[in-house]
């Protein structure tokens, strides 16, 4: 073969190898995607797990993407639909409920009946949050610069980032600095007084992390997430058409329709390094494929410590690497449903069914769940964040019949004992059983369960320690320290290699970011 076979080659078919592969070909550049798997998609895809029933497997809403990519690649035009989320419903063990819904006066006086010092302050909170997610917001675009450098890119890069710093208020600045290093407990109950309004809006500090609403940075974690919009509404969540698996596939649509060439049941055995140089990838079935440059969108892990040989990368990065901290402690159960879960709360067929239903009944309860997952147990009252897709899009499960998707916290990916067939059994049984105590039907409801677990997670998706995240949102893993110090440009010391993952600034969730930053570093390095 030709040494220059390919100007690029994509390790990983996940939303962000998709996206870094769009925006390259849409450059002008030659470029191929390899995915071990048969699918695309990595951890956002969708799948038929018993006939008829469709499932987003692991990821199951979106928000984060990015909509600067939404329209760069001209998503809509293929296939890209989102659904919204109009909901949020949270249970509660009297038969009550909290409710916040798509109407702000419907909320405010759901809020009142509970708390009306908490229908006061919410409207304010969410003002705070709002211009804390959008002051930050700008850092997602940035390429972190390496602070201890005095190459020019980074001393450029250091003066965006104090430009940027300049335009925040001192009011902006310190509340930022507090979010980053406080707990969402902390936080929370700075403001409200309600449990589960505070147990509610503390879940989204703890997702993708071995942490509890009270350790330290989970603040950070919930203003992440709160990040997201669709179609210009700020801190809105969706679904989206045909699952997560539909945002993979409008993503890799495009990137073929710019000449993108995408490879299934293609795993990556190593970089093939020459000259000092990346060129090119061998395959595990031995074929080797050659090119000016590797982007890798695998996990941190994989990228730094197995495709490439020890002896071509630097101590301090591999030591890095190696400290990583990528321990899976989310879950997911998908049940398919001859009916819908009838919750006493609200029964019957209502909105709450086409919107979230949270069971987070407090910080306490979060935080006991999480006690009991430091020691090396799953949570035996797990945290549950539970939608109904087939509520959402019809097409989801035959007629009459229901998808649920019960997203959970906490599963240590290293349960102590291992992850054998009675320990996924009790997981499951766990998880129905906490649905069962507010929708008594729900047992009766399923035909069919799939137990994921932090390990199934890195089986199936190929993702080092099942962190859905890459590697958690910790300060010491954010921005010029994700994935390590002195390379977080999307640059690696191996001239010619490149990674563009949720291991890489700014993060995970269905976001892209990382995808397009990384292939905009290759770029603007000549290719």
């Amino acid at each position: 073969m030709a040494a220059n076979q390919y100007d690029a080659i994509v390790i990983g078919a996940g939303h962000n190898g998709l996206t870094a592969a769009a925006y390259l070909a849409r450059a002008g550049r030659k470029v191929v995607v390899l995915e071990r798997r048969e699918v695309v998609g990595g951890a956002a895809i969708t799948e038929e797990i018993f006939p008829g029933y469709r499932f987003t497997e692991f990821s199951y809403v979106v928000s984060l993407l990015r909509p600067e990519i939404i329209r760069d690649l001209a998503l809509p035009k293929h296939g890209l639909r989102i659904l919204p989320l109009p909901s949020t419903v949270t249970p509660l063990a009297n038969g009550d409920y909290l409710a916040a819904w798509d109407d702000c006066d419907l909320t405010y006086r759901e809020l009142y009946r509970h708390s009306p010092r908490d229908a006061e302050a919410a409207d304010e909170y969410a003002r705070v949050m709002a211009r804390a997610a959008k002051a930050i917001k700008p850092v997602l675009s940035l390429v972190p610069p390496d602070p201890s450098s005095l190459a020019p890119r980074d001393l450029l890069g250091l003066l965006k980032l104090g430009r940027y710093a300049r335009s925040l208020s001192e009011q902006e600045l310190y509340r930022l600095a507090k979010l980053v290093t406080q707990s969402a407990a902390d936080l929370l109950e700075e403001w409200f007084e309600f449990d589960p309004l505070k147990g509610t809006k503390a879940a989204s500090g703890i997702i993708g992390t071995f942490l509890g609403p009270r350790s330290p940075g989970t603040a950070y974690v919930l203003l992440h997430h709160y990040m997201g919009e669709i179609d210009g509404a700020f801190r809105a969540w969706g679904f989206a058409k045909n699952g997560t698996g539909g945002v993979s596939a409008a993503i890799a649509k495009a990137a073929r329709a710019l000449g993108a060439e995408i490879r299934t049941n293609a795993p990556v055995a190593q970089v093939i390094v020459k000259g000092g140089r990346a060129v090119g990838v061998a395959l595990a079935n031995g074929d080797e494929l050659h090119a000016k440059a590797v982007l890798s969108a695998a996990d941190p892990k994989r990228t730094f410590l197995q495709f490439v040989e020890a002896r071509h990368l630097p101590d301090d990065l591999l030591e890095s690497i190696r400290r990583f901290r990528v321990r899976g402690s989310s879950g997911k159960v998908n049940l398919a449903l001859s009916e819908l879960p009838d919750f006493t709360c609200l029964p019957g067929e209502g909105p709450l069914h086409r919107g979230a239903i949270s069971i987070s009944p407090s910080i306490d309860y979060i935080e006991r769940a999480y006690d009991e997952a430091k020691y090396g147990a799953f949570s035996r009252e797990p945290y549950l964040d539970m939608i109904i897709p087939s509520m959402i899009d019809r097409d989801m499960a035959p007629p009459g019949h229901h998808v649920m998707s019960c997203f959970v916290q906490y599963a240590p990916y290293d349960v102590e004992g291992g992850w054998d067939d009675a320990k996924r059994a009790a997981f499951g049984e766990t998880v129905i059983a906490t649905i069962e105590k507010y929708a008594p039907n729900i047992r009766r409801a399923i035909v069919g369960m799939q137990v994921i677990t932090p390990a199934d997670i890195e089986r199936i998706a190929g993702i080092t320690g099942g962190n859905i995240f890459h590697g958690e949102l910790l300060l010491h893993q954010l921005f010029f320290f994700r994935p390590a110090p002195k390379w977080a440009a999307f640059r690696t010391p191996l001239p010619g290699y490149y990674f563009g993952a949720a291991g890489a600034h700014p993060g995970g969730g269905v976001m892209g970011a990382p995808g397009k930053l990384a292939a905009e570093a290759l770029l603007e390095d000549g290719l």
